[in-house]
């Protein structure tokens, strides 16, 4: 096995599927699957770290930010949890607490985990000021006027026990009563079925209308504490506070005193939780005190104090009509199995992705056949066999086509991977629409207004033959074409002239070079300054750039030896679209700081505390959230929680203010 290469096919199809879940609200694989396919890849990372990109999908968490809300930066990232699906990884677990923490008494809280979506809200003085999507972990989307409207969170809680400024995290959600009585209005209305609940809910959080998200009556229970000043010891003891706030807490969690009473747990809920108001797709286990969580830490996405545990999937049967083929911005080629319309976990299921040819060979799939359907994690659709008693001998097999279903080109295999490929880039219209709709994404050019169906409908009328020609339109090229009044129109061409403006690194991420994401892009710019320089480069020159390696370097130097391609740039530069641009890495300002832990509590004269933070990090030293025993330093500002000085007191923790804290870099770095 050519290992770079699988590494590759699994970073793509990661990225795909975590795309069409965060950003689409469409579900292409199990959520067994998935992580099959992330424990693969980060298995292969562990053998081979030189292998390893850091933008690696087993670094991130899965989704991104929407086009539609201001974007936020979390102030605590949101991470997510590591999956399992056996009990003996859940004795695995907690072995490697037991390693961390020794001899010391451990619990763990068990919640159900509730098949929404994941929100965060932001209170100030008790009132609640902000409340932000997932996102990609890292920033999220401001959804505050949505979240509102969940009429279980409290806008403002009385009560001064509470630090002046706090985080509460929490799954937002669309109970099933409510997403059985909108389909059933849909239907009386003719209008197409919502897919199901949780897709449901999360594109009525993002819708722009808040009172029509009012209408659908979404719900949220909160499942976590976060703040500089924690003033609890332990989770249970922040979920009984919450709740005595009149915080929504789902009063299913248990505490459990060793892994036998998790398990235990565990099975009491795995048919019970079918009768809940809304869906699980399985159970949380955390390590109860904070002190313990602080200790056990965080990997580059996951806590380790945490797991979750799925249960089994759901299985049906129903005929598979005819096989669809869709071609990737990228030219790969994926049959998709249009099937019988079959109820199961909650959703009716009519598509199932069979992935690539080597799937389809292997469940040997003829015309007709009666297949078994399953949704792995109770969220995906995936084929998993064939009723082989029921296949019909007179039925044809299905046959992968040789030409690509849009533009009718030959299809070509690479060697050592699975998918088969469209080389017609430059003349295939699904791949050519594909590159547009890359190039104005957010992370790109970020032009806004402009759609899918925009971009379709330009495209068939010949107004755009590719991204470059979205700076020639005008005014005059939309009229006649439905659904366009003037203000739309203006937004369009304005999106379109604000675009010029966005830093190279963004547009040399939009150019959609193969394995080019935005990460190696800024990589590529710090280094070549332009795009005439990365034009000229040699193999040589391209792999001495970090985290640039064979298969990166040759799929730049195959993209600019193309003619099209350098037409296309010189389009670009005609239009005044930034192909140049002066950045450099930010530099660590010392080391003084290594080895240290820092608490920061309350507020400073001369940061503020992103900047006390960053401040740390770049000489070193390490910000935590909570007191522990191993803490080196508590930085105090004014108004502190009093809970964090009483505790760092009683641990002889040093207690130091902002000018000792200039005082001590000073120090070290001398």
């Amino acid at each position: 096995m050519d290992i770079r290469k699988r590494m590759d096919e699994l970073i793509n199809l990661i990225n795909k599927y975590n795309e069409a879940y965060y950003q689409k609200n469409e579900s292409l694989i199990s959520d067994y699957d998935f992580d099959q396919l992330l424990n693969e890849l980060q298995k292969l990372e562990d053998e081979n770290p030189l292998f390893v990109l850091s933008d690696s999908p087993t670094k991130k968490v899965g989704g991104t930010i929407t086009k539609q809300f201001k974007s936020v930066n979390h102030r605590f990232p949101m991470l997510s949890l590591g999956n399992t699906y056996n009990e003996n990884d859940l004795k695995e677990f907690d072995s490697r607490i037991k390693k961390v923490l020794g001899d010391e008494k451990y619990e763990y809280i068990c919640e159900l985990k509730f098949d929404g979506v994941a929100l965060s809200f932001w209170y100030e003085n008790g009132k609640l000021i902000k409340g932000v999507t997932r996102g990609d972990g890292t920033r999220g989307d401001d959804i505050t006027n949505n979240v509102k409207t969940i009429k279980s969170i409290p806008h403002y809680i009385a009560d001064t026990s509470l630090p002046f400024e706090f985080e509460l995290r929490g799954e937002g959600f669309m109970p099933n009563h409510i997403f059985e009585q909108i389909n059933q209005d849909r239907i009386l209305s003719g209008e197409p079925l919502l897919a199901n609940p949780r897709n449901s809910a999360s594109g009525t959080f993002k819708m722009q209308d808040s009172s029509v998200v009012a209408q659908r009556n979404l719900d949220c229970f909160i499942y976590a504490y976060l703040g500089f000043d924690n003033p609890f010891q332990t989770h249970e003891e922040s979920l009984l506070k919450l709740t005595e706030l009149g915080f929504p807490i789902s009063p299913t969690w248990e505490k459990c005193t060793n892994i036998e009473s998790v398990l235990a747990y565990i099975e009491k809920w795995a048919f019970v939780r079918n009768d809940l108001p809304l869906n699980t797709d399985g159970i949380v286990i955390k390590i109860n005190d904070f002190g313990q969580q602080e200790r056990l830490g965080f990997t580059a996405k996951s806590p380790r104090w945490a797991i979750s545990f799925k249960y089994p999937s759901e299985i049906a049967k129903t005929e598979i009509l005819s096989i669809s083929y869709q071609v990737g911005r990228t030219g790969n080629i994926t049959p998709v199995a249009n099937l019988n319309p079959v109820y199961l976990a909650g959703t009716m299921i009519k598509r199932a992705s069979i992935h690539n040819a080597n799937e389809m060979n292997r469940l040997d799939l003829h015309e007709g056949d009666t297949v078994l359907v399953e949704k792995g994690g109770e969220i995906i659709p995936k084929i998993t066999g064939v009723d082989m008693s029921l296949r019909k001998p007179e039925k044809t097999k299905f046959a992968f086509p040789t030409n690509c279903p849009d533009c009718q080109s030959e299809l070509v295999r690479v060697e050592g991977e699975a998918n088969h490929y469209c080389m017609n880039d430059s003349k295939c219209p699904t791949q050519i629409k594909g590159k547009i709709e890359h190039f104005i994404q957010r992370k790109a050019l970020n032009i806004e207004n402009l759609g899918v169906e925009t971009i379709d409908l330009l495209f068939e009328k010949s107004l755009i033959k590719d991204a470059s020609d979205l700076y020639s339109l005008t005014s005059l090229d939309f009229i006649g074409l439905e659904g366009f009044q003037s203000k739309s129109i203006q937004n369009i061409l304005n999106s379109v002239e604000q675009s010029k403006t966005i830093p190279f690194r963004k547009v040399l991420f939009g150019l959609g070079i193969r394995h080019v994401g935005a990460t190696i892009a800024e990589k590529l710019v710090i280094e070549f300054k332009s795009i005439r320089n990365i034009m000229s480069a040699s193999y040589e020159e391209l792999i001495a750039v970090p985290e640039i390696g064979d298969r990166i370097a040759l799929s730049i130097i195959s993209y600019f030896s193309k003619t099209e391609n350098l037409e296309f740039i010189e389009r670009l530069h005609s239009s005044s679209v930034q192909l140049s641009e002066e950045i450099s890495e930010l530099e660590q300002e010392s080391t003084s700081l290594e080895g240290k832990s820092f608490v920061i509590s309350g507020v400073f004269q001369n940061f503020d505390r992103d900047g006390l933070k960053d401040k740390i990090v770049l000489n070193g030293g390490k910000v935590v959230s909570s007191i522990s025993a191993k803490l080196d330093y508590l930085i105090a500002g004014d108004n502190m929680g009093p809970s964090k000085l009483e505790k760092a007191n009683q641990l002889s923790i040093k207690i130091i203010n902002e000018e000792e804290f200039i005082n001590l870099l000073n120090k070290y770095a001398n």
